[in-house]
């Protein structure tokens, strides 16, 4: 689904698999961060930003996960698609603080949300460092205001 909302994000559909769930046939917790991670580099790979070789194709790709907080509200039960809600609720020099909904595919359930904060990082060094232009560029539809 690539449906773009009245309000700030975008959703992206992902698969839940047999391996994604627990001895309860629930979504484990862990899978989670996973199955967002889906989404978003779905959403970033559209517009050509992927890793190929081991390397990513934009300086921007290079990040790490600062913070991942999750509520969950209702246990997504068994295999199929779900829908990720996701956007930027904050855009700082070097860091980007996501916001996310996990949903039914009829949107008529918030089965989890949170938020994960993310900082662009030299690929060598490994220290923070500013976004590239072309970046923020990209990342701006989904920037909340």
């Amino acid at each position: 689904m690539t449906e773009t909302l009245q309000y700030a994000g975008v959703i992206r559909q992902v698969v839940v698999h047999f391996d994604d769930l627990d001895p309860s046939a629930v979504v484990h917790n862990s899978r989670y961060a996973l199955l967002l991670e889906r989404a978003v580099s779905n959403w970033f790979s559209e517009h050509g930003y992927t890793f190929a070789n081991g390397r990513p194709s934009n300086e921007d790709m290079v990040v790490g996960v600062r913070e991942f907080a999750i509520t969950y509200n209702v246990p997504i039960r068994g295999t199929g698609p779900v829908d990720v809600h996701f956007w930027i609720d904050k855009l700082g020099r070097s860091s980007a603080v996501y916001g996310f909904r996990f949903l039914s595919p009829d949107h008529t359930t918030v089965y989890a949300e949170g938020r994960r904060v993310m900082v662009k990082m030299d690929f060598a060094a490994g220290v923070p460092v500013p976004w590239t232009e072309e970046g923020l560029a990209l990342v701006e539809p989904l920037v909340r205001r």
